[in-house]
């Protein structure tokens, strides 16, 4: 069953679901939110697409640059702090 806008609470599900995904709400709370998302189809898909994002974005960063990009950071790095050092 899809509540939708039409009952103008969603809204506020909406707003506590981040919150909700990082498991920060006290289990009264948690459980209110899982209820809706049990029933309400609007706000599962909304769910959905956050996690997925947040997944993506996971596995993004878990990714390591190569050496010898990171080397030349660190040398680029190393210069600053030369160029600060001598000023």
């Amino acid at each position: 069953m899809s509540c939708g806008d039409s009952h103008g609470h969603c809204a506020e599900y909406i707003e506590r679901l981040y919150v909700f995904i990082d498991n920060e709400l006290a289990e009264a709370d948690h459980d209110t939110i899982q209820q809706h998302l049990d029933e309400c189809g609007d706000c599962l898909k909304e769910y959905d697409l956050e996690t997925t994002v947040r997944a993506l974005i996971k596995k993004s960063c878990a990714e390591t640059a190569p050496d010898e990009l990171r080397q030349r950071v660190l040398w680029s790095i190393r210069q600053v702090q030369i160029t600060i050092t001598e000023s």
